[in-house]
């Protein structure tokens, strides 16, 4: 029983030091402040949400009408980049807007800028386009106080080599939204309630961040959403710790890719959407750029914003740890290895001890995987209390701990077998340079990276330096004038 005790001790010590040294990972405190009060004097800058959407007729409707709708006071409008998609994706966002321009009162934006004005039947980018109600009519300009949030369909083409499809389709998206002052990155499956903009501006110009990003809740209605959703939050706490991460002083940095705001310039001085063009975790690798640049970045748990995107099987659930386990350990197998008997001696060891000594009448081995069992039951309970579950689901964690050792192990089989990060129907291999293992920072990843400098000419034109890649798309597909913010007369 002497080596079982060893492990049992090891494991305990293990759980001391994650509950007290290693960031309070397991609080779920780090969240936006509540925006009541007083608002901030002057203009609320301006803000463009981009939105990358492959294949995603299903969920639009459930998530795109959220930002259609905000109460932004401010400058407000979405690019959405239809990242060649087969089910009419494009075509349902552009439907979408308009139903939410004729559901304003007195119709405004189907007649004005929406319809017949910029885009659909229209003169596009000489008539009611960019000159007429794109960014000095009904866009940027004039989607201000009391304006309409309007929308730009744009669309993308498959990644050139290098580039993964979502951060090709997001280079496509920043140039089109132009001289902006915050870039909202949202993905296609991710809904906001009305203040969700307003939030994340007032937490980064209060706070005088870079970045801010918040991990939308996931969708915990079926049986093994209830049981992996939670950890997988968890793990991504007990990896990334939110306050470490939003501590300047420390390396730690991180973000969630489905609602992350960004400083134009922030993003444009740090190397663009270029310098992390083959990042297949690329919410994590932008934070870290911008961290590294010495930017503030803050990362938090969403109140506002959720993803309504299901994951009903195990197997659904089993892909989208699988897609970039094997990325976060930088395709290592000597991380691989530490990783595996990491969590069987933190997560299983504690079970295995409690049950053994008490089998075995062994009191120091029971006593050890007892406690150590007991302090990963405490760690884990305000994560459930966050996603609504019940304390007593915390019993089930080193059993859901064992199925995310099987994933991680299966990520890596993937990535050996050339089938790598999959995603609707493309496979990222892991990039040059990464696959002995090695970190490379996102900054130098790519020799030839072309880099947009925030000159003065950027900044007052619009006119980017063209990246690496060829020709971005035009910026109005079609616009469509759609919903109405704070202060905007009926």
């Amino acid at each position: 029983m002497l080596p079982l005790l060893v492990i049992a001790l090891i494991s305990l010590a293990s759980w001391v030091f994650l509950a007290l040294g290693w960031g309070f990972f397991w609080r779920t405190d780090q969240r936006l402040p509540r925006v009541d009060g007083a608002e901030p004097s002057g203009e609320w800058p301006s803000v463009v949400a981009v939105v990358p959407a492959r294949d995603e007729a299903d969920v639009l409707p459930l998530t795109l009408p959220s930002l259609l709708t905000q109460d932004y006071p401010g400058p407000l409008s979405i690019v959405l980049v239809d990242d060649a998609s087969t089910d009419g994706t494009g075509e349902i966002a552009q439907k979408l807007a308009a139903q939410a321009a004729a559901d304003r009162p007195n119709g405004a934006g189907l007649n004005g800028a929406g319809l017949n004005g910029a885009g659909l039947n229209g003169a596009g980018l000489n008539g009611a386009g960019l000159n007429g109600a794109g960014l000095n009519g009904a866009g940027l300009d004039g989607a201000g106080s009391g304006g309409a949030v309007t929308l730009t369909v744009i669309g993308s083409s498959e990644p050139p080599a290098g580039w993964t499809g979502k951060l090709w389709a997001l280079r496509h998206g920043v140039a089109a939204a132009g001289p902006v002052d915050f870039l909202l990155l949202t993905d296609a499956d991710i809904g906001h309630e009305p203040g969700s903009v307003r939030a994340l501006v007032r937490a980064a110009t209060d706070q005088r961040l870079d970045l801010v990003s918040q991990m939308a809740k996931l969708r915990v209605s079926t049986g093994w959403e209830k049981l992996i959703v939670p950890a997988f939050v968890y793990f991504f706490a007990m990896l990334y710790p939110f306050r470490r991460s939003n501590n300047p002083r420390s390396r730690v940095a991180a973000a969630a890719g489905g609602c992350s705001l960004v400083r134009r310039r922030a993003l444009i001085e740090a190397g663009g959407i270029e310098a992390i063009r083959d990042a297949v975790i690329d919410d994590v690798t932008l934070a870290r750029l911008i961290k590294n640049k010495r930017g503030r970045t803050w990362l938090g748990l969403a109140d506002h914003v959720s993803s309504r995107r299901p994951y009903p099987r195990l197997a659904d659930l089993w892909d989208m740890v699988a897609r970039t386990a094997y990325a976060q350990l930088f395709w290592s197998p000597l991380l691989l290895v530490g990783t595996v008997f990491g969590l069987a001696v933190v997560f299983v060891a504690p079970v295995a001890a409690t049950v053994v000594g008490i089998a075995a009448g062994d009191v120091a081995v029971a006593a050890a995987g007892l406690l150590a069992w007991s302090i990963m039951i405490t760690t884990y309970t305000p994560m459930l209390r966050y996603y609504g579950q019940p304390a007593r689901s915390a019993l089930a964690l080193p059993f859901t701990a064992a199925l995310y050792l099987a994933m991680t192990i299966d990520s890596a089989r993937r990535h050996r077998a050339g089938r790598g990060a999959a995603w609707k129907g493309r496979t990222y291999a892991a990039p040059e340079g990464k696959r002995a293992g090695q970190r490379v920072e996102p900054a130098a990843q790519a020799g030839n990276v072309v880099r947009q400098r925030a000159d003065e000419n950027t900044e007052t034109t619009g006119t980017a330096q063209q990246p690496e890649g060829g020709p971005v798309p035009d910026r109005a597909d079609g616009r469509i004038e759609a919903g109405r913010r704070t202060g905007e007369e009926p």
